[in-house]
């Protein structure tokens, strides 16, 4: 199957190193403390934040930081794939220990201590590169929880197929087997907190791939303060100042 075609470009229109449309939107969810609903083209997450608050667990309270819990999962009506998947499935469990993980490395823990940060992650609409998406949106939706941080962590994917390298994958060019690098990044600090690879590469053609996806991850940074400084403008208006 060809990927991209000799004028250069991909199954949905788009240059190789060209992303997907973003798209994003601050305080969904009435109740949580914060929420964000991202989009990568098709792909769409909600992610709501409950926190810091008290532990309910007490024997898993930390007195010197807070306890961050993740949990992800997939809405049964979010492929096209109609089985019913079980809740917690070996999948779901190792992609919540990931963004918990990606999480807790921007998140000042050590500020909140004896609590606990619930980050709840749904993917409403899958398309590829669901596992950014979901990061992307937990951000959104800790800034707009107030919770502090060291920095915004933003993810994005790349792959290598037919000798080309990719930008962003949809589903369909994530599904061709080719190697692909899941990257999260903190643009600020330039340091990188999360890096998941699939398959092997060659070094020199590796690094040109995760060299993409990090650049993938600062247009997601940028977008993100876009939308924070837009929320921030409309509350700043809504109260007068």
């Amino acid at each position: 199957m060809e990927y991209v075609n000799p004028e250069g470009l991909r199954l949905d229109g788009r240059r190789p190193l060209e992303m997907r449309q973003l798209r994003a939107e601050i305080g969904v969810v009435a109740r949580a403390d914060g929420s964000a609903v991202f989009e990568m083209g098709n792909t769409k997450v909600i992610a709501a934040i409950y926190g810091p608050r008290e532990v309910q667990n007490k024997s898993q309270q930390i007195n010197d930081q807070a306890v961050v819990r993740c949990e992800y999962s997939m809405a049964n009506f979010s492929t096209g794939d109609r089985m019913r998947k079980p809740k917690h499935d070996r999948r779901s469990t190792e992609i919540s220990l990931v963004i918990r993980q990606t999480m807790e490395a921007c998140i000042l823990t050590h500020l909140m201590p004896r609590s606990q940060i619930d980050i709840f992650v749904q993917v409403l609409q899958a398309d590829g590169g669901t596992r950014s998406a979901c990061i992307n949106a937990a951000t959104l939706a800790l800034a707009d929880a107030g919770i502090p941080m060291r920095d915004l962590v933003t993810s994005c994917a790349a792959g290598y197929l037919n000798t080309t390298p990719l930008l962003d994958l949809s589903y369909v060019e994530d599904s061709a087997g080719g190697p692909d690098v899941t990257v999260g990044i903190l643009p600020k600090l330039d340091k990188v907190t999360l890096l998941q690879m699939d398959a092997k590469l060659p070094l020199d053609t590796f690094e040109t791939v995760l060299q993409l996806a990090i650049e993938g991850c600062k247009a997601v940074a940028n977008y993100i303060r876009e939308i924070l400084l837009e929320n921030t403008k409309q509350l700043e208006f809504r109260r007068g100042v």
